[in-house]
């Protein structure tokens, strides 16, 4: 009777055994095709208007954090520099040279003011839709219809802007030297030019390769749809030839 019922606990330890070996199997398999499932959907979710939307939500609201911090930064460097500046003997400094500190500075506080205003009324609107992490929200967000707001900011705040500041730093050498030493003004005006065409030269290197890419990306999706075209429809819209590209009409 003892050792019956020790090959009835062994037999019982063995089912359940199988039985957990079998869900684990279930479960693993589950996963997996949940995960595989998942997958398709979000590759397909990659190529929808909608997703393309929320990649530009985002673009908007990292270039307008960098626009807020790099104004904010600016214009008050801009401030302080004309309100702490001390000058040796005003009266011997050409009445010109003080006209254009005071316009440059003006216009370096005015640029990133509003930079920083543009900033400040739209970010919160996008932040609020980014934190709700849901694709299906984009829609809320204003960064299509206030596109163009948004690209003012970045193009004051990091371009109009900069140039402004090193015309300031410019002007202000020679403010503070003119009494003193002419040669030192001059010098950090011949040190100043180089530096101004190198920003010049990124900047606009920097935009054509952006240009490129975007164009890059593009392509390949229009590839992408076309071979989906091709495959439905036995027709595609334009051949594979990057030297013809001719259009075919369906």
């Amino acid at each position: 009777m003892y050792v019956w019922s020790t090959s009835a606990v062994g037999l019982d330890l063995s089912k359940s055994i199988r039985k957990s070996a079998t869900g684990e199997n279930a479960q693993v398999y589950n996963r997996g095709h949940n995960k595989r499932k998942n997958m398709s959907m979000n590759e397909e979710m990659f190529h929808t208007p909608r997703y393309l939307s929320w990649r530009k939500m985002h673009l908007s609201r990292a270039k307008l954090k960098a626009s807020s911090k790099t104004s904010a930064l600016l214009s008050g460097f801009a401030m302080v520099a004309m309100v702490e500046l001390q000058l040796n003997n005003e009266s011997s400094i050409p009445s010109p040279i003080l006209v254009i500190f005071a316009v440059i500075t003006t216009l370096l506080v005015a640029v990133h003011m509003l930079a920083l205003m543009i900033s400040t009324c739209i970010l919160p609107n996008i932040e609020t839709v980014c934190s709700l992490d849901s694709i299906n929200f984009v829609d809320e967000s204003p960064h299509e219809r206030l596109h163009w707001y948004i690209e003012i900011a970045w193009a004051f705040s990091t371009l109009l802007g900069l140039l402004l500041f090193l015309a300031e730093i410019a002007i202000i050498c020679w403010l503070k030297f003119y009494n003193v030493n002419t040669t030192a003004a001059w010098s950090a005006c011949v040190v100043l030019v180089p530096i101004l065409f190198i920003f010049l030269a990124f900047a606009i290197h920097f935009y054509r390769s952006l240009v490129a890419h975007k164009y890059e990306i593009s392509m390949k999706e229009l590839k992408r749809m076309n071979e989906q075209i091709g495959d439905v429809t036995g027709n595609k819209l334009f051949s594979d030839d990057p030297v013809g590209n001719n259009v075919q009409i369906v």
